[in-house]
């Protein structure tokens, strides 16, 4: 391979190509994170499903693994981010990514001890706040994206986002391969962000009997719904999903305690914690959406982990429908990278004058 992409994020993050895994609930584990960052990427470890003694072994074993820079993802209205941040710093690791905006008193205790911060944002105005509050980069997912996402496409969102902040900005929703990549870069984000493409690798830990059922979907093969779990949710179509979009509120309320219960037994939760967390997530929903998005990790688990498309969901976003294929996490990257110059390069001599 040829030529290099040095961006802001390949400085800050200290890796090699501007390519993030993102930090997918399940699938985002130690294997697939330390895999990324061997293959050069940002690899980013998925701790909102894990228990703070869970998430410290995890990062314990993607040292072992490997030593390159690698991020954590945390859940900001967590009962327990003050003491998962503390983990952070203390294992040294590198980048620190937000779902939700962190709030400044934590942006800079991680900066403090040298941590870049990377929340995720799904508007301009979201934008300019955490770069208020002294975030170093932000990562943007447009409505092709998977899991918990919204209306506007990459497209429009980018560029709406790069002109109201002078921090890098990540672009992530709807990429897939070095055209993305190149033409990112080109709108001038610092690199992108990729959640399915990274699912679809050998190094990724989600059963190959899922694995396949996401290979067979094509550009049509996923759906948006709040039933899941309250918020507007990118699955992929399944019977289960038709199901639930079919499903009353007799059946949905009997399911969310059923899988509350279950969370509870796996996680080691108390119901104070349970209660405090709901209280902290709660914002503008309704105490029903509220209970229907503690349940989202046991919906997640049931099919990205124990392999039952038919009692649990499979977030997806819409770039499923163009991948066929299931890489290494070293060999996607280097066809992403190599790719991207090629189309970056070309592009270039294009330019007369």
């Amino acid at each position: 391979m040829t030529g290099t992409l040095r961006t802001p994020l390949t400085e800050l993050a200290g890796v090699e190509h501007p390519i993030v895994q993102t930090g997918m609930g399940w699938v985002a584990g130690p294997r697939l994170v330390a895999a990324t960052a061997r293959a050069g990427g940002l690899g980013i470890l998925a701790s909102a499903t894990m228990t703070l003694a869970h998430l410290e072994k995890a990062i314990v074993e993607v040292r072992e693994r490997t030593d390159r820079p690698f991020g954590v993802n945390l859940r900001a209205d967590a009962g327990d981010a003050g003491d998962r941040v503390d983990l952070l710093i203390r294992h040294g690791v590198r980048v620190a990514s937000f779902a939700l905006a962190p709030k400044p008193a934590l942006i800079e205790r991680l900066k403090e001890h040298g941590v870049v911060v990377m929340p995720s944002v799904g508007a301009a105005k979201h934008a300019r706040k955490v770069a208020g509050w002294g975030a170093d980069l932000v990562m943007v997912q447009g409505g092709e994206g998977g899991g918990h996402t919204g209306p506007v496409p990459t497209t429009l969102l980018l560029p709406s986002v790069l002109d109201a902040v002078d921090i890098p900005v990540v672009a992530a929703g709807g990429f897939f391969d070095g055209r993305g990549l190149a033409a990112a870069l080109s709108y001038g984000a610092a690199g992108v962000g990729m959640g399915t493409r990274f699912l679809l690798t050998r190094d990724s830990a989600v059963p190959d009997a899922v694995k396949r059922l996401y290979l067979g979907s094509g550009l049509d093969g996923t759906v948006v719904t709040a039933k899941a779990d309250g918020m507007p949710h990118r699955l992929l179509r399944t019977s289960y999903v038709d199901d639930l979009e079919r499903e009353g509120r007799v059946g949905r309320a009997v399911r969310t305690v059923r899988r509350t219960l279950a969370y509870k037994r796996m996680s080691g939760s108390t119901w104070a914690r349970l209660l405090a967390d709901g209280r902290a997530m709660k914002r503008d929903r309704t105490w029903t959406q509220t209970m229907l998005a503690a349940n989202t990790p046991m919906l997640l688990r049931a099919g990205l982990v124990e392999g039952d498309t038919g009692a649990g969901m499979l977030a997806s976003g819409q770039v499923v429908g163009m991948i066929d294929d299931l890489p290494s996490c070293a060999e996607l990257i280097e066809g992403i990278v190599a790719d991207a110059v090629a189309h970056l390069t070309a592009a270039h001599a294009a330019v007369t004058g």
